[in-house]
């Protein structure tokens, strides 16, 4: 099975989906450091823990992040916001049974979120279960129809259960949308690659890049497509997945 991590928009952002760092208008630290100091001198107010919470994640601090979320939404039952901030922390520690359980708490069915939904079923993959997943991601369309966020997460879960030609077709969908950034790119390109059209992939990933950026992102394909058959390897990368860096 391929490897594919919950970190992003996002992060990554929690998933960025970016092959290289991007710059950041402002030093992450520096954000973390402030947002902290906010929540300090008053840890349950709801919006100054979502905020440093957010800027622990960016940093990397997923641990911490974590804790931090979860006495939030201890102080703050009931606040969505907390919750759904929680579940992807847990997800970005590996808790992904315990994240999927908070995001439930994170929307109704009633009233559901398409971002949440679509994090749902990145979970659900990363636990195994493809076809469940799936089933978010439907529900998720059926809110924003031709989402290129949801259509290449669902293109990564066709990924994980090897049907490449699905998970393809789905990803050249997102890639087609007016909203599709290069997380989306660099996705399709892994899959077109998977299959053995290596020189169509390097186009894919290289489109609209300078040379020094393109020339990066080829390198890091080419050492996924090395770990394909074993890629929890040390060496191996996750693949980046797209909502979460938009969920948020």
């Amino acid at each position: 099975m391929f490897a594919v991590t919950l970190c992003g928009c996002q992060t990554t952002s929690d998933i960025t989906g970016s092959l290289t760092p991007r710059a950041e208008s402002s030093d992450p630290r520096r954000v973390a450091e402030l947002a902290g100091e906010r929540y300090r001198a008053n840890p349950k107010d709801a919006a100054a823990a979502l905020a440093y919470g957010q800027a622990l994640r960016a940093t990397g601090q997923r641990s911490q992040a974590a804790a931090v979320l979860e006495q939030a939404s201890i102080a703050n039952p009931g606040n969505r916001s907390l919750l759904a901030a929680y579940g992807r922390a847990l997800a970005d520690n590996g808790d992904f049974q315990t994240a999927f359980e908070v995001l439930s708490r994170a929307h109704t069915p009633a009233n559901p979120d398409w971002r949440i939904l679509s994090v749902q079923g990145t979970v659900l993959d990363q636990l195994g279960r493809h076809d469940e997943a799936r089933a978010y991601y439907t529900s998720a369309l059926r809110i924003v129809p031709g989402e290129p966020s949801v259509l290449s997460n669902l293109g990564l879960s066709y990924m994980l259960s090897k049907d490449l030609p699905k998970a393809e077709e789905t990803l050249r969908q997102a890639y087609a949308a007016s909203k599709a950034d290069s997380r989306i790119r660099q996705n399709l390109a892994l899959v077109v690659g998977l299959q053995g059209r290596f020189a169509e992939a390097e186009e894919i990933v290289k489109a609209d890049l300078p040379p020094e950026e393109a020339a990066a992102n080829v390198a890091y394909l080419k050492q996924m497509l090395s770990h394909k058959d074993s890629p929890r390897t040390p060496a191996a990368k996750p693949i980046p997945i797209a909502s979460l860096g938009q969920a948020e």
